[in-house]
C-alpha cells in the first residue's frame, strides 16, 4: 500500500488571508492554504481561478498585498525569487525555464556554478550533475544540450535541479500536460519518491483522473478564494461541482448536425507525401463532421495537418478545399480557401503575446479590414468585441496583453481569430490540453455549433476520451501513415491503441511504443504500458486484420472494411465517453504506487 502523508505532519508552509489585486482585477481575495512535509497536495482550479498567481506568490514572483506566509512557524517575507530558493522553495513552471543550447549539467547549476580557484569548476559541474541525475533516475549524459531531451527528461531535469537547490517545497505547475501515458506514470514514481524523502509538493492539474494517483489532500480555488480542501479521493463530480460551481452534465456534448448523412467534403486530402515525415495520408472532411486524428508519439499528425494549412511543405499528394486545390507551402492560399489552424503551441505559434486580446483576435481578418492602406480599427474592434462575449474571453480589458490571460482564455482566442474569419473547415491541434474541465466544454459546444452551421473540423487529439466523445470519425495514424478508420460512435480506445500500437510496432520492433494517447488503462488491452501491446486487436476489428499490416486503401473518408460501424445514439455515445473517463481514474487511483513507467 502506498504511504500516505501523516494527517498530524508538521506543516511546512501555511498561507493565510493572502490577497493580489492587479489594475481592474482582484486575482486572489483571501486565500488560505497549507502543505506538510511528505505530502503532496493538489491545487485546483478552473483557468483564471487565482492558481498561477498564488503559486507565483510562493515563488517570490509576485508579492501579495494582504494576508501572511507561514514558513516552519515563522512569518517570511519573499522579496524575490531567489528569497524563496534560500528558503527551499523550488517551482517547476510549465513554460520549462531552461536554456536550450546550454548542456544539461549547466542547466542544473545555472546561476550558482561549483568553483576552483575563482574558476567554474567544470569537471565538477559534470559530475555533481551525473549525481543529481541518478538521484532521480534520467538516463542521460550531464553533457548532452538540453534542446535534444524530450519533454519528460526537461521535467526531471528541473525536478533534479531543484533537489541540487535542497528544496523542502516543490511547486510543480501542470507537470504533465505535455507528457504521454508512460511518462506520466514515471513522473509519479520520482512523485512519490520525493514524497517518501519528506519534500513536501504541491501539484496543478487540470486532469482529475491524476488527482486521486498522486495526491493526498486538495485545495479548490474559485475566483481567487479558496473554497474548499477535501481529500484526493474525493469524486470527480463532487470536483468539478466545487470548481465552477455547478454540475457539468456532459462532458463531451458532441451532436452531429446529420447522424448518418454527412454533407459534402469541405476538405480533400490525397496521397500527402513528405520523405521522413508521413507517407500517402488520405482523407475527408465533410461539411457538419468532426474527424479526428489519433495516433503515437511521432505517428506525423501534427505534421500532416501544419501541411494541409500550408505551413510546412510536402513532396506529393494534393490538398483540395471545395473542390479547389491548393499550392503547397501557402498559408495565404490556405486562409482565402477558408481553412483556419488552432496550433499545438498556441504561446509560441497561436498569439502575439505582447499584443493586446483585440489586436490578436483581429490577425486574422485584419488584411480584409483595410483601405488604402488604413485599418478600420472601429470595425475591428466591434468585431473583437463580439467574438470576445460570445466566447465569454475572462479578461480585465480588450487591450491587455493577451498574455496576463490564464491557458483557458488564451486558447478562446486563438479560436476566437478564425471565428472572426468565418473559417469553413477548422484544424484543430491539441485544442484543450493546459485548461480546465469547465473551458473544455465551452470549447466542445462551440465545435457543434460550428459543425451545426455546415462547417467542418479536423483535430488532432492525444485524449482518447476527447477522442471519442467528440468526433465523428477517427484516423488512426502510425508511423506517418493513416492505419485505420473508425466511426467514433462505435470505435473503443482497444481498437484505437491496437491499430496504432500494431501498426507503430511492426514498423519499430525494437522501439516500443510510447503512446501519445492518455487511453483508459484498466482494461490491459488498452493500457499505455502494457507489455505486449502487439497481441491485441480491436473488438470489433477493421483492416488492417493483422498487426502491422498497412490499411487496405480507400477513397478519402471511405470507412475502412470490413466492420464499417453503424451511428448509434447520442446518449450511447455519451455514455461511453463517461465510462472510459471513470475508468482512467479509477485505475489511476488502483495503480497509486505501482507503477514505473508526449
Amino acid at each position: 500500500m502506498e504511504p500516505q502523508a501523516e494527517p498530524d505532519a508538521p506543516h511546512v508552509l501555511r498561507v493565510a488571508g493572502v490577497r493580489k489585486t492587479f489594475p481592474g482585477v482582484v486575482a486572489l481575495d483571501g486565500v488560505d492554504f497549507d502543505l506538510r512535509a511528505g505530502e503532496v497536495h493538489v491545487l485546483l482550479g478552473e483557468n483564471g481561478a487565482g492558481k498561477s498567481t498564488l503559486i507565483k506568490i510562493l515563488s517570490g514572483a509576485h508579492r501579495p498585498d494582504a494576508g501572511r506566509i507561514v514558513l516552519d512557524g515563522a512569518m517570511v517575507r519573499l522579496s524575490g525569487p531567489r528569497d524563496a530558493e534560500r528558503l527551499g522553495i523550488a517551482t517547476i513552471y510549465q513554460e520549462l525555464t531552461q536554456v536550450p543550447e546550454l548542456s544539461v549539467a549547466e542547466n542544473l547549476f545555472l546561476g550558482r556554478p561549483p568553483r576552483r580557484l575563482g574558476l567554474v569548476d567544470r569537471r565538477r559541474v559534470v559530475a555533481d550533475a551525473a549525481r543529481l541525475l541518478d538521484r532521480v533516475g534520467v538516463p542521460v549524459d550531464p553533457r548532452t544540450r538540453m534542446r535534444d531531451l524530450g519533454v519528460a527528461h526537461r521535467q526531471l531535469v528541473e525536478i533534479a535541479r531543484a533537489l541540487g537547490r535542497d528544496a523542502r517545497v516543490l511547486i510543480m505547475d501542470e507537470p504533465t500536460a505535455a507528457l504521454t501515458g508512460a511518462e506520466v506514470d514515471r513522473l509519479f514514481h520520482r512523485v512519490r519518491a520525493l514524497r517518501a524523502n519528506g519534500v513536501a509538493v504541491v501539484f496543478i492539474t487540470h486532469h482529475l483522473e491524476e488527482i486521486a494517483a498522486v495526491g493526498d489532500r486538495v485545495t479548490v480555488l474559485r475566483d481567487g478564494r479558496s473554497v474548499a480542501q477535501v481529500p484526493a479521493h474525493t469524486g470527480r463530480d463532487d470536483l468539478v461541482r466545487l470548481m465552477v460551481g455547478r454540475a457539468i452534465e456532459q462532458q463531451y456534448p458532441r451532436a452531429s448536425s446529420a447522424p448518418g448523412r454527412p454533407g459534402r467534403p469541405l476538405l480533400s486530402v490525397v496521397g500527402l507525401t513528405r520523405a521522413g515525415s508521413f507517407h500517402d495520408v488520405s482523407f475527408e472532411v465533410r461539411a457538419g463532421e468532426v474527424v479526428a486524428l489519433a495516433g503515437l508519439v511521432g505517428a506525423g499528425r501534427t505534421e500532416v495537418v501544419r501541411a494541409v494549412f500550408g505551413a510546412d511543405p510536402y513532396d506529393a499528394g494534393s490538398v483540395t478545399v471545395r473542390g479547389r486545390r491548393l499550392p503547397p507551402r501557402d498559408v495565404g492560399a490556405a486562409l482565402r480557401a477558408g481553412i483556419g489552424l488552432v496550433p499545438e503551441d498556441r504561446k509560441g505559434q497561436g498569439l502575439l503575446l505582447d499584443a493586446s486580446v483585440a489586436d490578436n483576435l483581429g490577425l486574422v481578418t485584419l488584411r480584409g479590414a483595410t483601405r488604402a492602406g488604413l485599418v478600420d480599427r472601429a470595425a475591428q474592434r466591434a468585431a473583437a468585441t463580439r467574438v470576445a462575449d460570445r466566447l465569454a474571453i475572462r479578461t480585465v480589458g480588450l487591450d491587455h496583453p493577451v498574455r496576463t490571460l490564464s491557458g483557458g482564455n488564451q486558447q478562446k482566442v486563438v479560436i476566437g481569430k478564425w471565428l472572426l474569419a468565418e473559417s469553413g473547415v477548422l484544424i484543430l491541434d491539441e485544442p484543450t490540453r493546459g485548461i480546465d474541465v469547465a473551458a473544455k466544454v465551452e470549447i466542445y459546444r462551440l465545435v457543434n455549433e460550428l459543425t451545426a452551421a455546415g462547417r467542418a473540423v479536423l483535430m488532432v487529439s492525444s485524449d482518447l476520451p476527447e477522442v471519442l466523445g467528440m468526433s465523428d470519425r477517427v484516423l488512426v495514424m502510425a508511423q506517418g501513415r493513416i492505419v485505420g478508420e473508425l466511426d467514433a460512435r462505435e470505435a473503443t480506445q482497444d481498437a484505437v491503441m491496437a491499430l496504432a500500437v500494431a501498426a507503430d510496432t511492426a514498423h519499430s520492433p525494437t522501439n516500443p511504443a510510447d503512446p501519445a494517447i492518455r487511453a483508459d488503462p484498466t482494461n490491459p488491452t488498452s493500457s499505455a504500458d502494457r507489455a505486449h501491446p502487439a497481441d491485441t486487436h480491436p473488438a470489433n476489428p477493421t483492416e488492417p486484420a493483422r498487426p502491422g499490416e498497412p490499411a487496405k486503401p480507400r477513397g478519402p473518408g471511405e470507412a475502412t472494411k470490413p466492420g464499417k460501424a453503424t451511428r448509434t445514439s447520442e446518449a450511447a455515445r455519451t455514455n461511453k465517453a463517461d465510462k472510459a473517463d471513470k475508468a482512467n481514474r479509477a485505475n489511476r487511483a488502483n495503480k497509486k504506487g505501482d507503477s514505473d513507467g508526449r
